[in-house]
């Protein structure tokens, strides 16, 4: 197994000279010695992403990121990723990073420099009714990658969660959850086990799901458009709900149905996402207290707020006329 060496803001600099030098060189077929400054002006402040340095993830001035693969696998997600965007950015309006320059920062561990989104994250800013068009293009957009082009790039399938082995475990983790005064669970008998086998996945409803649709991972400017989608790393092939539950978490249940309504979904993929968000946060909150899970305590809490927040579409009822109607 290959051991990465540790990043340090001096060898982030390097490396990003390299990758410039290597990304001109190639695009004017002329060749150079590697590392040199080639005349350059001043380089770019470099500062790590979320951590001293060591991290994976850097800051390259105000227009760019580095990201550095810390392993093999990593390295394969991120090869995969970069095709990814490339294939899935002439079906969607919101911008996806651009790599505009890559290559290896250690023998067999890929980086990539990318171009940065401009704006904040939804855990910044509120979603516009705007920007829930813009999801709704996001998810529109998503269904219209075409399955076969995102299989030859090897995204994994994955099979369709059962709402019903998840509803079991949400209602466990209430139960502590009420005992610790986080959480009344009662809620959970809106969702009686009919209606979770109501809510099962639907044959044939396989899209590309970017799986990872969190608050970070949405680049929202200061008037609630989203403006950028980060984090596909994670995409699969799989249940179009889980990026509506994903919604549902990052910028709450009624904008993330009504960006899914919009999108074309009915009544059953809109109320499936919905309590997939639900038990996830249920699951995740009584987690996150008793410590397995690492995220911030007030995140979680943020995020079981968000996904029970009430719906006009709540009942789960005979859906057939639902679907039709939608």
């Amino acid at each position: 197994m290959t051991q990465a060496p540790t990043p340090t803001a001096d060898t982030v600099r390097q490396l990003v000279r390299t990758l410039l030098q290597d990304s001109r060189a190639a695009r004017t077929g002329r060749g150079g010695p590697r590392g040199g400054t080639g005349g350059q002006t001043a380089e770019p402040e470099v500062r790590p992403v979320g951590g001293g340095e060591g991290a994976t993830t850097w800051w390259v001035g105000t227009r760019h990121v580095l990201r550095l693969a810390p392993d093999r696998e990593a390295s394969i997600r991120l090869r995969r990723e970069m095709r990814l965007r490339d294939l899935v950015r002439p079906h969607v309006r919101i911008a996806l990073p651009v790599s505009v320059a890559h290559g290896e920062w250690a023998p067999q561990l890929v980086c990539t420099l990318d171009t940065r989104v401009p704006g904040g994250s939804a855990e910044d800013h509120d979603v516009s009714a705007v920007g829930e068009t813009d999801l709704a293009g996001l998810l529109s957009g998503l269904r219209e990658v075409p399955l076969r082009q995102a299989d030859t790039l090897g995204v994994p399938r994955i099979a369709p969660r059962s709402l019903e082995v998840l509803r079991r475990a949400a209602v466990q983790a209430a139960g502590r959850l009420d005992e610790a005064d986080e959480f009344d669970s009662g809620r959970l008998d809106q969702l009686a086990p009919p209606a979770a086998a109501q809510l099962a996945a639907q044959p044939g409803g396989v899209v590309l799901v970017h799986h990872a649709l969190t608050g970070e991972n949405l680049v929202v400017s200061a008037d609630g458009r989203v403006r950028g989608v980060l984090g596909w790393g994670a995409a699969v092939l799989g249940d179009p709900a889980e990026d509506i539950a994903g919604l549902a978490l990052a910028v709450g249940a009624p904008a993330a149905v009504r960006a899914a309504t919009l999108a074309g979904y009915g009544a059953r993929p809109c109320l499936r996402g919905l309590w997939l968000a639900r038990c996830d946060a249920v699951l995740h909150l009584a987690e996150g207290i008793t410590g397995s899970d690492p995220t911030p305590l007030p995140l979680l809490r943020t995020r079981l707020h968000r996904a029970w927040e009430p719906i006009l579409l709540e009942r789960v009822t005979d859906l057939r006329k639902e679907d039709e109607a939608l």
